[in-house]
């Protein structure tokens, strides 16, 4: 039996635009085997995201959500290709469940590209210290650091983050299901979060 590593289903995630679970499944039933799998998300419509990635979206709307009797308020700008699913109750659903799950979980930044590299290398730097007071070989220090910055990423980037309504889902894999069902490009283009008496 072929052992499915996390690394093969980050790349066949990545070509396919599918959630991780279905690319774990799809990788199974096929052995391992790369191409195999791939056609075999294709066929079942999963493989439709990652060709709609680089279409125009400029429409779409912008969801405004208050929490907590007013004390966390957060706007999303929701993006799509056309006026008709702008307007949809799909996509508003969809728009309204990010706004939750921006209250809920107050990411700071949308993908993994946004993350400037300084902040990387300071959360580096803080992981790799804290290895050390706590007495670890310097040989296991790097795979420490990575499994820091795994969690760190998880816990700040919004589509990296888990869906608060169904923790067997990332909320990428959320917005993948939608591009699929709405069969258009969506982007979330910005968000701010808001929390009385917070500093901004």
């Amino acid at each position: 039996m072929t052992t499915i590593t996390t690394e093969m289903v980050k790349k066949l995630r990545e070509a396919t635009g599918a959630g991780i679970l279905d690319c774990r499944k799809a990788l199974e039933a096929n052995e391992g085997d790369f191409e195999k799998a791939f056609d075999f998300l294709r066929e079942k419509g999963l493989a439709a995201a990652a060709k709609r990635a680089g279409r125009q979206a400029a429409e779409g709307v912008v969801e405004l959500y208050s929490h907590g009797n007013g004390r966390v308020g957060v706007m999303v700008e929701l993006n799509c290709e056309t006026d008709f699913v702008g307007r949809s109750e799909d996509f508003r659903k969809l728009a309204h469940e990010l706004a939750l799950q921006i209250a809920a979980s107050n990411p700071t930044y949308i993908k993994e590209e946004d993350i400037p590299a300084d902040v990387l290398e300071r959360e580096s730097a803080v992981a790799a210290g804290r290895a050390r007071e706590e007495g670890k070989p310097e040989a296991v220090i790097p795979r420490i650091v990575e499994g820091y910055l795994v969690k760190f990423k998880d816990e700040n980037v919004l589509l990296r983050q888990t869906y608060i309504r169904d923790d067997s889902k990332k909320v990428q894999d959320l917005i993948s299901e939608a591009v699929v069902s709405m069969r258009e490009n969506i982007i979330v283009r910005r968000f701010v979060r808001w929390q009385l008496g917070e500093q901004s």
